[in-house]
């Protein structure tokens, strides 16, 4: 349906004639989004879905979790679309000429805006190939399509990356994302091919089948060989023997994994995310940190699982926990002396990035389901946070603030300090941030809590106690920085003014003011309205469900043990 539509969209870009539709395009794009979910949700009720169907001669495996992980991620889309859907503000109710300065600027700044944000046509048609790459690589069952299915939402991505042109950081984070994406595709290539010299298959259940099985002949004929000869003769046949295959099988998904781990930014490879996420756009940088990284865990949730069997003295999930371990240091410690509010964000992911493989590496019943209910909390407390970070960038476009940065129509905020006493602009939308900054730090009763309450005590149950004591310290640490945030919001002064040039005359008063004023002489008729319903509804319902999940929760956790003994049972 995805692909389908995809090529309908590109079919109606060629034909029309009018380049200026970019909101219809983008509204039909959403209902294309509404259709397909509709159908991957009836697909749940299909009753062999449990143990797998095979498609396309078995070259993509359908389950209950890679299905119910489609209807999240198209879920996730259409809620990001909206952004770029609806126009967002309006300042058409500013009279003139007592104002004129301030509304000719207003305006300018408006309709710049607009086209810097919305105005690319081929936006949503981008977003529809880089779902049809997630989807297939959630449910491949073979190196070659898993590689290309890789590559095709990674080369969305990176086409997305520097789809605003007129952004010099934008553009030089584009080439950084794309040089570093390239280098960690050799990895995986390298891993796959690697897989078929050992194997000569390509189809990743024979190779899970083969490994175990040969695990157990080979420790079985080792055994009974080295039994036969005495201590000398056995060293000389160790040195001597071949190489063990299932080593050979680690080395392969070793260096497989380092691909995957530069894909998700995890600690050490983690360099680029901060710097690729502060230079692009804030609406594209919403969809490249959320969107990348769930198909990527859903695949190595497979790839853990089912390697399991074939375990030697140093198994390849131990690189997973080194990087967990380096991820929860480095994502917290870099985190607290950062002054920009993407590069925050970007070194809080690293930092969850970390729980999120620890509860990988555990794989046990409980550590899987604390896996897929910590990666579906923080995907919606991320899009929460980007909505937000959007709104608040609209407020800035509107008060004008008067920090000059370098690319700030397509970031307006992008310094922490921009958010000081936005308390006094919007204080329900100060609220929102606040109890989503929360959640990040994993205080209860918020959504963020549970998540990190279910790895530890996963992690405990299976004795990983100095990385339980790892993760706590780190989330205490970690506290800090989001808690510094929120005093700048609701603790600090606002001071945003007019700029000079406007108007001379009230060039040193505060907006709030002015904005009173006006009001009171009915220059502006009706209230200042900056955020669409579409955009409001969104962060209001995200940021409940983060607040009023200990209410309710038997629901998503019922459903998260119900995937996760389907995944063992298979």
């Amino acid at each position: 349906m995805i692909l389908i539509s995809s090529c309908f969209i590109l079919l109606i870009n060629a034909v029309t004639s009018r380049q200026d539709k970019y909101l219809s395009y983008n509204r039909i794009t959403s209902l294309i989004l509404l259709y397909s979910i509709f159908l991957a949700f009836n697909s749940l009720d299909i009753i062999c879905l449990g143990t797998g169907i095979g498609i396309y001669g078995g070259l993509f495996l359908i389950t209950s979790i890679r299905q119910n992980f489609v209807v999240f991620i198209l879920i996730l889309s259409f809620f990001i679309l909206q952004l770029i859907s609806f126009h967002n503000r309006d300042f058409k109710y500013l009279k003139k000429p007592l104002i004129k300065q301030i509304s000719d600027n207003i305006e300018k700044t408006e309709r710049n805006a607009i086209i810097d944000l919305s105005g690319i046509i081929d936006f949503p048609t981008i977003i529809l190939f880089i779902l049809v790459g997630a989807v297939c690589l959630m449910s491949c069952c073979d190196l070659i399509t898993m590689f290309l299915c890789l590559e095709l939402q990674s080369y969305g991505l990176y086409i997305l990356s520097s789809i605003y042109r007129n952004s010099e950081l934008a553009i030089g984070a584009a080439l950084t994302y794309f040089l570093l994406g390239g280098l960690s595709s050799c990895f995986i290539l390298l891993g796959s091919a690697l897989f078929y010299v050992n194997t000569g298959i390509t189809f990743i259940e024979g190779i899970y089948a083969l490994y175990s099985s040969t695990d157990v002949m080979l420790i079985q004929s080792q055994d009974w060989i080295l039994n036969l000869f005495e201590n000398q003769v056995k060293e000389e046949w160790i040195k001597t023997n071949e190489v063990n295959p299932i080593e050979s099988f680690d080395i392969s998904l070793i260096i497989l994994s380092i691909g995957y781990l530069f894909k998700v930014s995890s600690a050490p490879f983690h360099f680029w995310s901060p710097d690729v996420y502060d230079s692009l756009p804030t609406l594209v940088t919403t969809f490249v940190a959320i969107m990348a990284k769930i198909s990527i865990f859903i695949f190595m949730l497979d790839l853990v699982h089912f390697s399991s069997e074939a375990k030697t003295e140093f198994f390849w999930t131990d690189i997973l926990l080194i990087s967990s371990f380096l991820s929860l240091i480095i994502g917290t410690v870099v985190g607290l002396v950062q002054t920009r509010i993407k590069r925050l964000f970007a070194y809080s992911t690293i930092s969850h990035v970390g729980f999120i493989l620890l509860a990988l590496t555990i794989n046990t019943l409980e550590s899987i389901q604390a896996f897929i209910f910590y990666l579906m909390q923080y995907s919606l407390s991320n899009l929460n946070f980007f909505f937000i970070l959007l709104s608040m960038g609209y407020y800035l476009w509107y008060y004008h603030s008067y920090y000059l940065l370098k690319d700030q129509l397509n970031s307006p905020l992008q310094l922490i300090i921009q958010v000081k006493g936005f308390f006094y602009k919007n204080y329900m939308l100060s609220l929102c941030l606040a109890i989503t900054l929360l959640s990040f730090a994993g205080i209860p009763p918020l959504l963020g809590f549970f998540g990190k309450q279910m790895v530890l005590s996963a992690a405990l149950d299976k004795g990983f106690y100095f990385m339980v004591l790892i993760a706590i310290i780190t989330s205490v640490i970690g506290t800090s920085y989001y808690l510094a945030v929120i005093k700048l919001v609701f603790f600090s002064e606002n001071n945003d003014i007019i700029k000079e040039h406007y108007n001379e005359t009230i060039n040193t008063w505060n907006w709030n003011y002015i904005k009173s004023e006006l009001i009171k002489t009915k220059i502006i008729k009706k209230k200042i309205r900056l955020l669409s319903t579409s955009l409001s509804l969104m962060i209001s319902c995200l940021t409940l469900i983060i607040l009023l999940f200990i209410i309710k929760p038997d629901p998503w956790l019922s459903s998260v043990k119900i995937l996760t003994i389907m995944l063992f049972n298979s």
